[in-house]
């Protein structure tokens, strides 16, 4: 037994040391030279301040700020500890009440909304951390937004429109635009 034990023992050593120290080591270093930003969470820093990741959404609510795409995370919104999506079916009664509960928030919020709501402002992503908000979705916000702070409608789009990202590789997925960066550029806009 002690002539199978020693060598399983020093294997099991060797795979440790490799597997848990030397490969995080190497892929770590590997990430911190070539895609510091991205291996360091994407953080957005505005005078000395996190003011959060370009890969996580942000819970904004103020009627002065684009709202970002809810959020199906427990226990509180955008826990990216907690990534998950609600689960419900199309036809789930619970699902229906929170889409009409959503619309009914967004309606009060800007009384001239009176085109239709773009599906992702008023239902969950699979992840529930979704950044990115669809351009139509930002654009049915303007008025609201343009209202709360003193600002042109016409600019708001304008802003939308220059922070607007392509489809990925030019045909996946649809257009869309980073809550959380266009936040902040109208802060930098109008604080």
């Amino acid at each position: 037994m002690s002539t199978q034990l020693r060598p399983a023992l020093v294997l099991f050593a060797a795979l440790s040391v490799v597997t848990g120290i030397a490969y995080p080591l190497v892929v770590t270093g590997i990430a911190q030279t070539i895609f510091p930003e991205r291996a360091n969470g994407s953080l957005k820093v505005v005078d000395g301040k996190e003011r959060g990741s370009r890969l996580i959404g942000q819970p904004f609510s103020a009627p002065g700020y684009f709202w970002s795409r809810p959020s199906a995370t427990s226990p509180a919104p955008y826990d990216a500890s907690g990534s998950t999506g609600s689960n419900l079916g199309p036809t789930n009664p619970a699902l229906v009440t929170a889409v009409h509960d959503r619309v009914a928030t967004l309606r009060q919020a800007d009384p001239t909304l009176t085109e239709l709501i773009p599906v992702d402002l008023v239902t969950t992503s699979g992840s529930g951390l979704d950044p990115d908000i669809s351009v139509a979705a930002a654009l049915v916000q303007v008025n609201r937004v343009a209202a709360a702070r003193g600002v042109p409608a016409e600019r708001l789009r304008q802003l939308v429109q220059a922070l607007s990202q392509g489809r990925t590789l030019g045909f996946l997925g649809e257009p869309r635009v980073n809550v959380l960066l266009l936040n902040l550029a109208l802060d930098r806009l109008r604080p």
